[in-house]
């Protein structure tokens, strides 16, 4: 599927301060950036990086005043599939080193306090596909998603016993449990079609059967119309503006839409 996405970000700082930013699509096998433009008032010093085994890319520079940031982009995200309850786990030996850091708790997974819940809940019912769609019906029957209940320091154990949350706490959630059933799990930020109202999307993928799948614990947003932007191992690292002092946040605005030409 082709898509325009488009993010316009306007800060402001007060002084010069360092700032990574994390809002261009992932150049993977899995997507394709047709086209691209990045704006930006004062471009001096800019740094890009890219990560070759994710494809993920950021831009580092030093900001001061007011700045505002436009990205465009015409994406082919090819044919996205649905996790199919079939998809197989891995022993920890067949996994690709790069798997294993999304197997352990983080930040805002503590997957270790999971075990015993996710092992009775899930752990008897097959194949890791068959597990983790039961993760997602379980979200999706027991938490609700309300605003305003979470914070940005909000935890998968909070979410847990709050059962409310936005789309980065059903994340850390399902994150959470799939780790805890031994599957490799990782956050990701995305742009995402008919997504109601737009934004960044905060989603999940798990490693199933040699590949990443890309799965939405909010079931806000077709599968199909994702656009993936970064991963990490929770939402620290996936983060589309990070600053290393505070900061303005006076606008952001965010897009995705089908592209008119789809031949």
């Amino acid at each position: 599927m082709k898509l325009n996405v488009r993010a316009e970000l306007v800060y402001a700082f007060q002084s010069a301060t360092q700032v990574m930013i994390s809002i261009e699509p992932a150049r993977s096998l899995d997507q394709t950036v047709l086209s691209e433009r990045f704006s930006i008032a004062d471009t001096q010093g800019l740094v890009r990086d890219f990560d070759e085994i994710t494809g993920q890319r950021q831009v580092r520079a030093c900001l001061e005043g007011e700045q505002t940031i436009v990205y465009e982009a015409v994406v082919d995200n090819g044919l996205r599939a649905s996790l199919p309850s079939d998809a197989q786990e891995h022993v920890w030996n067949d996994l690709p080193s790069e798997c294993l850091p999304f197997l352990l708790p983080s930040r805002f997974c503590p997957s270790d306090k999971f075990m015993r819940f996710a092992q009775r809940e899930f752990a008897d019912l097959g194949s890791g596909g068959a597990k983790v769609n039961a993760v997602l019906d379980w979200i999706h029957t027991h938490v609700d998603y309300v605003a305003g209940v979470s914070t940005a320091e909000t935890t998968a154990e909070r979410t847990f016993v709050d059962r409310a949350g936005v789309c980065r706490d059903f994340t850390h959630l399902g994150i959470t449990l799939c780790r805890a059933l031994n599957i490799p799990a990782r956050a990701v930020s995305a742009y995402a079609w008919r997504l109601n109202p737009p934004d960044f999307h905060a989603i999940f993928e798990v490693y199933l059967n040699n590949t990443w799948w890309l799965v939405d614990p909010t079931r806000l947003a077709p599968v199909e119309g994702l656009v993936r932007i970064a991963s990490g191992r929770d939402a620290a690292d996936i983060a589309f503006m990070t600053t290393s002092t505070a900061c303005e946040c006076r606008q952001v605005s965010v897009s995705a839409e089908a592209a008119e030409d789809q031949s």
